[in-house]
C-alpha cells in the first residue's frame, strides 16, 4: 500500500448582486447577497478538493478534466464533478483516506453551514464525516479576500492506493 498527499487550492470572485448567482461551498447553498464568478457553479472548496484528490493521485487537474472552455460544465453543479474525480482517482487504484480543507473569507460567516458541508463531501465521496475537515477563517481585512472581493480555498488530501497497480512507486 503506498500513501499520496496533494493539495488544492482556489479563488473566486464574486459576482455583481445583480447576477443573481447562488453562493455554493461544499455542495451546499449558503445565504449571502453574491455567488462567486466560474464556469461551474464556482465552489472553491470542491474546487479545491478536486485538485488536491487530483494532485496526490498524479492525475493532473480540475481544468484539465473538466475546462472552463467546454461549454458542457457550464453552469455544472461541482459535487457531480467532485463524484467523476472520485471515479478517476478510484480506477488509478487510489481511495481517501482524509481530507482537510480552509475556506477564506471576510463574509459570509460560514460556521453555521460546516456541518452540511461535511456530510454533503462525505455522501458524495463515500466516505465518513470523520475523514472531512472543514474551517474557515478571514485573512483579517488584507488582501482582494479580506476587502470581501471573493473567497479561496486550500485543501488537502491524503489517499491510499494498492501498491500493485502502481509498478512506478
Amino acid at each position: 500500500m503506498s500513501l499520496r498527499i496533494g493539495l488544492g487550492y482556489d479563488v473566486h470572485a464574486f459576482a455583481l448582486p445583480e447576477a443573481n448567482r447562488p453562493l455554493m461551498l461544499g455542495g451546499v447553498k449558503v445565504e449571502h447577497d453574491k455567488g462567486l464568478l466560474g464556469h461551474s457553479d464556482a465552489d472553491v472548496l470542491i474546487h479545491a478538493i478536486a485538485d488536491a484528490m487530483l494532485g496526490a493521485a498524479r492525475l493532473g487537474d480540475i481544468g484539465q478534466h473538466f475546462p472552463d472552455t467546454d461549454p458542457t460544465y457550464l453552469g455544472a453543479d461541482s459535487l457531480e464533478l467532485l463524484a467523476k474525480v472520485n471515479g478517476l482517482i478510484a480506477e488509478a487504484g487510489f481511495s481517501i483516506v482524509d481530507i482537510d480543507c480552509v475556506i477564506q473569507a471576510e463574509k459570509p460567516k460560514l460556521a453555521p453551514y460546516r456541518e452540511q458541508m461535511r456530510k454533503k463531501l462525505a455522501n458524495c465521496l463515500g466516505v465518513d464525516m470523520a475523514s472531512i475537515g472543514i474551517k474557515a477563517t478571514t485573512t483579517e481585512g488584507l488582501g482582494a479576500i479580506g476587502r470581501a472581493e471573493g473567497i479561496a480555498a486550500t485543501a488537502v488530501a491524503l489517499l491510499i492506493g494498492n501498491k500493485e497497480s502502481h509498478a512506478y512507486l
